[in-house]
């Protein structure tokens, strides 16, 4: 008879026991298995090139039992040739035998050797390689970016992030599934599987040396948790987190979020502003795609624009950034714009332009 309760602590228990591995991306991902059989494979064919090379030259060979090399004592003599056992009941006796033995069944035996023993190596040496890759990889991580959720909020994300010239050894994915950790392997990023609200899942992350964090979980409550977890191992990283419904938002604020996107209402705001007016919808669905159309960026004001008001900059600026504060562009207290500020605006996106380091698209939901 069970407890009330008992199935929800076994199976946290089977949690803790959940071996929380790093995945580092591949450039060739093959399985062990073919390997295997691709090798033995080659290993065959150089036996059965030995075999038939001592048969055609079976003249020159004798048998201790019968003095007469047949086709069976060819591979026999191949395989323990190859494989340097040498009985010594089949040996070359004449010139040409020997010769032969010395400048092709020679070289043939090392190659065997050299397949059969490498693939045993390899084998053996597989987990030393993979913990010395993990460990480079651990020394090497600095300012990265951890994204929490590989589903369709995480993937466009990093596609906007890595958009800014961010490289993809700088983004790490956590994600519960293991399945969402190959995808992002696939795409040349590293992965950790695992619940990102326990503290050790992220630690695998690098998550405490991260310069941003972005959390993109399916649940509200997993992304509180997450939240919390990671402000309290990470002070003074950026964190941002989409969330479904806008109540939940000053939770999320209070939890240590530096930005909270609204997944929800965001997509019924659109839905409400395309049903008004279709062209304008357009435009915001132009605004939210990436690398197409027009982009809303932030980048720093040039020389040539100090001492301009926002409307005289080419560009169309929507906002300026004055030290912690956003201002609108119609905002008295801008005056004209000053070295250290920073803009917000709408650009056209061609073919061959490119976003430059210090022109970041803006978070889009």
């Amino acid at each position: 008879m069970k407890l009330p309760g008992q199935d929800a602590i076994a199976r946290q228990a089977d949690e803790h026991l959940v071996t929380h591995r790093v995945t580092l991306p591949r450039k060739v991902v093959e399985h062990p298995i073919r390997q295997v059989a691709k090798r033995l494979s080659v290993a065959l064919v150089v036996l059965v090139v030995t075999a038939l090379i001592v048969y055609l030259d079976r003249d020159g060979y004798t048998d201790n039992a019968d003095e007469t090399v047949d086709f069976l004592d060819a591979f026999y003599y191949a395989t323990v040739t190859l494989s340097t056992t040498g009985y010594g009941d089949i040996t070359p006796v004449t010139d040409a035998a020997r010769l032969t033995n010395i400048f092709v069944i020679t070289p043939l035996r090392v190659l065997f050797l050299i397949i059969l023993v490498g693939t045993t190596l390899e084998a053996l040496t597989e987990r030393t390689r993979e913990e010395w890759r993990l460990n480079r990889w651990r020394s090497a991580l600095r300012d990265h970016t951890v994204v929490v959720g590989f589903g369709t909020k995480g993937r466009s994300a990093i596609k906007t992030v890595c958009a800014t010239g961010l490289r993809k050894e700088q983004v790490v994915v956590v994600d519960p599934s293991a399945k969402a950790i190959e995808a992002a392997a696939a795409d040349g990023f590293a992965g950790v599987v695992g619940d990102a609200t326990r503290s050790e899942v992220l630690k695998r992350a690098e998550v405490y040396r991260a310069k941003q964090i972005i959390i993109a979980t399916q649940r509200d409550d997993t992304a509180v948790l997450v939240t919390l977890t990671a402000r309290q191992l990470n002070r003074g990283a950026k964190i941002v987190v989409a969330v479904r419904e806008e109540e939940n938002a000053p939770l999320l604020k209070q939890s240590g979020a530096d930005a909270v996107i609204t997944s929800a209402s965001a997509a019924g705001r659109l839905l409400g502003l395309s049903v008004l007016s279709p062209a304008a919808g357009m435009v915001m669905e132009d605004l939210i795609q990436q690398g197409t159309g027009l982009d809303i960026v932030e980048r720093p004001v040039i020389k040539a624009e100090v001492g301009k008001t926002p409307r005289e900059v080419d560009d169309l600026v929507v906002s300026v950034l004055r030290g912690h504060r956003v201002l609108g562009y119609d905002d008295r207290a801008v005056g004209t714009l000053e070295l250290t500020d920073r803009l917000i605006t709408i650009v056209r996106v061609t073919q061959g332009r490119q976003v430059a380091p210090d022109m970041r698209p803006l978070p889009r939901d």
